[in-house]
């Protein structure tokens, strides 16, 4: 695989090309954080029901256990004093249940907010570099081993017609003659549509 272009023109756009994945991925990623962080900033209720819930059960609690050792009134004081510990631990358990509501609703938001805009990435872009920088590897791989027939084969099946047309007489005929010049010229045609260097060519372009 080559994923960047000879050329400098072709090289230059796709350097653009990828920083501005890398800026978007970053933006979207700084913009969930900082999502995240404004909703986290919504548990603070939740944290207080659940302090004062805490210190109610533990006062409660505490003094339930000091009512427990009076004599006659003890238990059912204690018991009374049980319910108010109780009460307490449905405020903590309310407060529980508020952050993490809170805090699932933040990861979401945040997951979201990552998760869209880079997939939009990877079905956009990924797949023209990924496809670029295998055509470009099978390109590159013919003009160092040769393969000037094979290249000019291919500037035949995707060159459009408009570009074939500047061709003197029949660019397909002389590609099945061999003619060294058709080839050269079509190779050579192939390789700048991949932004890649000629390092063989012969003869001049098509005009």
């Amino acid at each position: 695989m080559k994923w960047y272009a000879d050329r400098p023109g072709r090289l230059a756009w796709q350097v653009v090309a990828d920083l501005l994945a890398v800026a978007w991925v970053w933006f979207w990623v700084t913009a969930a954080l900082a999502a995240r962080d404004a909703v986290l900033a919504l548990r603070g209720p939740g944290d207080g029901l659940t302090r004062a819930g805490s210190g109610l059960r533990d006062t409660f609690g505490e003094a339930a256990a000091k009512a427990r050792d009076l004599p006659l009134v003890g238990g059912k004081l204690g018991e009374a004093l049980d319910r108010g510990r109780a009460a307490g631990g449905t405020l903590v358990d309310a407060g529980n249940t508020q952050v993490e509501a809170v805090e699932t609703g933040a990861l979401w938001l945040a997951t979201a907010l990552i998760a869209v805009p880079v997939a939009f990435l990877l079905v956009t872009w990924l797949p023209l570099r990924v496809r670029y920088a295998l055509r470009a590897g099978a390109v590159r791989r013919l003009r160092d081993t040769g393969r000037r027939d094979l290249l000019a084969l291919q500037a035949l099946n995707r060159l459009p017609l408009r570009e074939l047309a500047r061709f003197d007489g029949d660019p397909a005929e002389a590609w099945r003659r061999r003619d060294e010049h058709v080839i050269s010229l079509l190779a050579a045609r192939q390789l700048a549509v991949c932004g890649l260097h000629d390092r063989g060519r012969r003869g001049t372009a098509a005009r």
